[in-house]
């Protein structure tokens, strides 16, 4: 099965490779289809893909996906909603990817700043090949792992985000990517993200599609240099019967400050893997994530921060609820190197069980090569607390609605993480929806 898996991506790979491209991207392109040959898909015998079966991706031979579809009315109709179902707010910058290429007809850009460039990879690569190559080359140590082998080997397009220095950017950009059209297709968006020094920036990636059993296989690659601040946003609602892949690897620099916040709700297994290296002194980094799954949905939480200079700081809280037969998968990770003296960095796994048949496997890691640090690590695991409920149904709240009431309570603090009024509305209205009294609870929320 995985020789004739490669056999296929073999022959897609050769006809992509044909496109008018710049030579170091062919070159690019060859390198990470070797690693991807080298590596193979990976097996349930490695440590890293232990709890995560991916042997549906190796039944199934997946064809790349384009922008080619029909113009009827349906299908427009079905772009057009899942647009209005992934929109935030109007005020923010859009850039919408359909199969993973740019499409200008639904996207929405306001006035930039001088020097402030958005745009897709598409045009980066003619209008700015130096910057992109640069930020391509950028080590994440992709040739490590064989789904952003893969994705290098197809990079095509995705977004490009520049920010010179000193802009504080005045609205943010939300990054919406929709798979349609026929299953069994895939598509390896690969997204530059530059912050410039003393520079600040808000970025929503939305992961949506219509059908099911199509495959998304996403990089985003973040520079933040000197004194420069990121918040990310991802929401992974893609459709149940897809799967989704994907590496965001984050470079700072020294007094940067990098905040994740990463919701998962969709796909019928979900792999996010965030690696984050603190290469200069005083940075602060944040990670927040909440993991839902539910049915036969298999999430798969993976972090690594690096801690490579002395006096960083790093918070990282993860949060999953499953329900009925879901699996979920948190594996955790902080490196303090030698010289990372006066490390300050804290993590926290907590999972909330609704079902007797959910599983969770959660392994927070702690390697210290330094001597004067700070550091915490810890997973809990439960359920519903029972006296609460009670308490709530003795107080004439019906039982399903007091359900929701402790899950919103359980994921608050993640959700409240988030600084954008916009994103945090949608993520509340996710976890309540349904119910009627769910606007009078967030009226009430402290």
């Amino acid at each position: 099965m995985i020789a004739t898996e490669n056999e296929t991506y073999q022959e897609q790979h050769a006809t992509f490779q044909l496109q008018f491209s710049p030579a170091w991207l062919v070159e690019l392109r060859q390198r990470g289809f070797d690693a991807f040959t080298r590596l193979g898909i990976p097996t349930k015998t490695l440590e890293d893909w232990r709890f995560t079966n991916i042997a549906p991706l190796v039944r199934r031979p997946y064809a790349l996906a384009s922008l080619a579809h029909s113009d009827d009315e349906t299908t427009n109709d079905e772009i057009k909603a899942l647009v209005q179902q992934a929109t935030l707010d109007e005020e923010f910058h859009r850039l919408v990817f359909i199969n993973g290429r740019y499409s200008d007809e639904w996207s929405l850009m306001h006035d930039l700043s001088v020097g402030v460039v958005i745009d897709n990879l598409g045009n980066a690569i003619c209008d700015h090949p130096s910057d992109v190559q640069t930020l391509l080359a950028s080590d994440h140590k992709l040739d490590d792992s064989t789904f952003a082998a893969l994705n290098t080997a197809f990079i095509n397009d995705g977004a490009f985000i520049d920010i010179p220095d000193g802009v504080v950017l005045d609205r943010p950009v939300h990054l919406v990517f929709l798979s349609i059209g026929s299953n069994h297709t895939v598509s390896h968006p690969r997204n530059l993200i530059r912050v410039g020094k003393h520079s600040k920036a808000h970025v929503i990636e939305s992961y949506l599609g219509h059908g099911d059993a199509y495959f998304t296989n996403a990089i985003t690659q973040v520079t933040l240099e000197e004194s420069a601040e990121l918040d990310h946003h991802k929401l992974q609602h893609e459709q149940v019967g897809a799967l989704h892949i994907a590496l965001t690897g984050v470079d700072q620099r020294t007094s940067s400050r990098f905040r994740s916040h990463y919701f998962s709700f969709g796909a019928s297994l979900a792999r996010n893997e965030l690696n984050c290296v603190l290469d200069g002194e005083q940075i602060e980094t944040t990670l927040n994530g909440l993991y839902m799954p539910k049915g036969d949905q298999l999430m798969d939480c993976r972090t690594r921060i690096d801690h490579a200079k002395p006096h960083c700081k790093s918070y990282e809280l993860y949060k999953g609820i499953l329900d009925d037969r879901a699996k979920g998968v948190f594996n955790g990770k902080i490196f303090v190197h030698q010289d990372a003296q006066k490390t300050d960095a804290k993590q926290s796994n907590q999972a909330l069980l609704l079902s007797d048949d959910a599983v969770v496997n959660t392994k927070p890691q702690l390697e210290i090569y330094a001597d004067d640090v700070r550091c915490t690590h810890g997973a809990t695991i439960g359920a519903l607390d029972e006296d609460a409920l009670y308490y709530l149904r003795s107080r004439g709240v019906p039982a399903e609605l007091a359900r929701k009431i402790l899950i919103f309570a359980f994921a608050n603090d993640v959700v409240q993480g988030v600084e954008l009024p916009a994103v945090r509305r949608h993520l509340e209205s996710v976890l309540l929806s349904g119910h009627e009294l769910s606007e009078d609870i967030l009226s009430r929320r402290t």
